[in-house]
């Protein structure tokens, strides 16, 4: 997953989404933290499943070959059995390895859940509800699930309904799928800060709380 990352986002982009979401906190009292991960989650019960739909009928097709070329017989089990076992390993490790295999196993339910799952905790563990004004908001990106996760505070919630970050989640999502990604989060921050601009503005003496990225 780290090559995953690496292809998606360099330390230039950093730099510049870095940036971007300075910014956008320079118009505002509120506090912005962008957030890119490889993935939330390790879906080991996709690598199982993975495993077990290629190796069973790979093992059930080799047995009568195999077996007539040990004098074994064309259905016995301990040969089967012989094949299946270094066959799951194989394929176990070749869908936990390859993203796109493993994403074949995964529902989008099961996705979108634990992107959200995976955002809420980052929330927490970014201290994003520790702001003066519980102003934080924190725009989530994983990239395996390709899914994108915005949370604001309580501050922000109260004030802006959830669903204004709908959008921005789209054109996140859609500048992914472009392959334009770090144009697609620095518009994304921009519009953020815009909106919280409104209704958050720069108040004397406000400083940068939390990090930005």
């Amino acid at each position: 997953m780290k090559d995953l990352m690496e292809r998606f986002i360099s330390k230039a982009d950093r730099d510049r989404i870095e940036s971007c979401v300075m910014e956008a906190e320079s118009r505002t009292s509120g506090e912005i933290v962008v957030m890119v991960v490889p993935i939330s989650y390790q879906y080991p019960m996709a690598s199982l499943l993975g495993a077990g739909a290629f190796s069973f009928p790979l093992a059930l097709a080799l047995t009568p070959a195999v077996g007539g070329l040990f004098w074994a017989g064309p259905s016995n089990m301990w040969m089967f059995l012989a094949l299946l076992i270094p066959l799951f390993l194989v394929f176990h490790q070749a869908v936990k390895r390859l993203g796109w295999l493993k994403r074949w196993f995964i529902g989008a339910k099961e996705m979108e859940e634990e992107v959200r799952e995976a955002a809420q905790v980052q929330f927490f563990l970014k201290g994003l509800y520790r702001t003066r004004e519980e102003t934080g908001i924190l725009i989530y990106i994983s990239v395996f699930e390709r899914r994108v996760w915005v949370l604001g505070d309580r501050g922000i919630n109260a004030v802006i309904p959830e669903g204004n970050w709908d959008g921005i989640v789209a054109a996140i999502v859609q500048a992914i799928k472009d392959g334009h990604p770090v144009e697609g989060i620095c518009q994304a921050v921009n519009k953020v800060g815009r909106i919280l601009k409104e209704k958050f503005p720069v108040k004397s003496g406000d400083r940068n709380e939390l990090g930005n990225l």
